[in-house]
């Protein structure tokens, strides 16, 4: 039941020297993300924020290093294998399933659901305000409906960490802030460890308590975000948002 996956928390991730070639540019990640906290992973186009989530999440395998999820080594695991989520800027929805089908997938590639399992999709959706929309197909409905759905799958994995790689990107401003909102809402009933990448530093700014920035394949930068907000922020971050640092 959604009650009982709402209890659970979030685990650390830990990226532990691991190294990736991407098209000739050596990345190199060595960084924790605290437990049951909300990481924004920032930086400019090409700086390897994207594979940073497909390291965590299995795409990608690194070429040294390991990848500990709640201390244990991931490193080899299959992307089914991993106690992680993930949402992507394409909400990779199936068309010819409807909401509830396309919710229930998360708990079931086959789509054979119980009775707790039809239930718990349920309880998603109504918390993700699709309730009532369960027979509709992905073209009936708004981008950001789409979006609340690919969440809501993610929602019923049952999983401690949950991956957000741009999936907010192609809304307009109000409608982003919407769905920031809402994940910063289901944050508060279940604390999973979320890292989101974005290249809005509001974004950040609006529920994020940590963030990491990335340059050139590294992280060149990490803190809570207070600091990354404030006067003294990080000047690599500063130079990157401009006028939104420090206000």
């Amino acid at each position: 039941m959604i009650a009982e996956v709402l209890a659970r928390s979030g685990v650390s991730v830990r990226l532990d020297e691991t190294t990736f070639d991407y098209d000739g540019m050596k990345l190199d990640f060595d960084l924790t993300f605290a437990a049951g906290e909300i990481t924004a992973v920032m930086g400019p186009s090409g700086s390897g924020k994207s594979t940073l989530l497909n390291l965590v999440a299995g795409f990608e395998v690194p070429l040294t290093g390991r990848v500990l999820i709640g201390g244990d080594d991931y490193t080899n695991a299959s992307p089914s294998e991993r106690p992680v989520s993930m949402v992507f800027q394409e909400n990779n929805l199936f068309a010819h399933l409807d909401v509830a089908q396309n919710v229930g997938l998360g708990r079931s590639p086959s789509l054979t659901l119980d009775k707790a399992d039809h239930s718990t999709v349920a309880d998603a959706l109504a918390r993700t305000g699709l309730g009532g929309k369960e027979r509709r197909l992905p073209r009936e409905l708004s981008g950001g409906e789409r979006q609340r759905v690919a969440l809501a799958r993610a929602l019923v994995r049952d999983r401690p960490v949950l991956l957000l790689d741009e999936p907010f990107a192609s809304l307009g401003p109000a409608l982003r802030e919407e769905m920031l909102d809402l994940v910063a809402a289901v944050h508060a009933e279940r604390p999973m460890t979320i890292l989101f990448v974005t290249h809005q530093p509001e974004d950040a700014r609006r529920i994020a308590r940590n963030v990491v920035f990335l340059e050139d394949g590294s992280v060149t930068a990490s803190g809570t975000a207070a600091d990354f907000f404030s006067a003294d922020g990080p000047a690599a971050f500063q130079r990157y948002a401009g006028s939104n640092a420090g206000r």
